[in-house]
């Protein structure tokens, strides 16, 4: 496994938006600023906001693109060709319906399965799918028109504390990956349940 070099959460910026169940990614982001004491500062040649951290001496950047959701790929091109980064080196943290609440996956490459956020990142690194992903299960509506209105709005308190949990387990894995390596904390990762 490479290196990973950036680590990205897709968002819709605002207050409007940031309790919502697309924004799942940045709230693991904020998670790793808040443990890692770190300041995410604004810039505009990145669309987005960006800082760093040190884990077992391995430099992160850690990238919130401003742009909403489906023109992420901009924000993650830019930085990516700034500081000479491959698409195998960087981890997108996003929203999976196809997980219910509770459950993260570690995962590298395929498809965007219908998320506008990876089909745009997919589409800016010239079709390149190898990147890494951290899937946080935000659940289904049940019925596929319900989709768009349901990654918009804000969990229930039962939900959203399953994915405040799985995300913490999140962020304890993403230690052990850098520590340990990738299959020690997708095995982790992968087995755990909220008891």
């Amino acid at each position: 496994m490479n290196k990973i070099k950036l680590i990205v959460g897709l968002l819709n910026p605002g207050a409007k938006y940031y309790l919502t169940r697309h924004n799942a990614g940045a709230w693991y982001i904020n998670l790793l600023v808040k443990k890692y004491k770190i300041n995410i500062k604004k810039n505009i040649n990145f669309f987005g906001s960006i800082s760093s951290l040190r884990i077992n001496n391995n430099n992160i950047y850690i990238l919130l693109p401003n742009t909403f959701i489906n023109l992420s790929g901009m924000s993650v091109k830019n930085v990516s060709n700034f500081y000479n980064i491959f698409p195998e080196e960087i981890l997108i943290a996003h929203d999976d319906l196809d997980l219910p609440p509770g459950i993260i996956k570690f995962k590298q490459g395929g498809g965007h399965g219908g998320h506008n956020g990876l089909k745009d990142i997919i589409g800016k690194l010239r079709n390149n799918k190898n990147f890494y992903r951290l899937r946080i299960g935000i659940g289904h509506p049940g019925n596929r028109d319900k989709v768009n209105q349901f990654v918009l709005s804000k969990p229930d308190n039962d939900e959203k504390e399953l994915i405040n949990l799985a995300l913490h387990e999140a962020v304890i894995c993403t230690e052990i990956l850098f520590k340990i390596g990738y299959v020690h904390a997708l095995n982790r990762l992968n087995s755990f349940k909220i008891k």
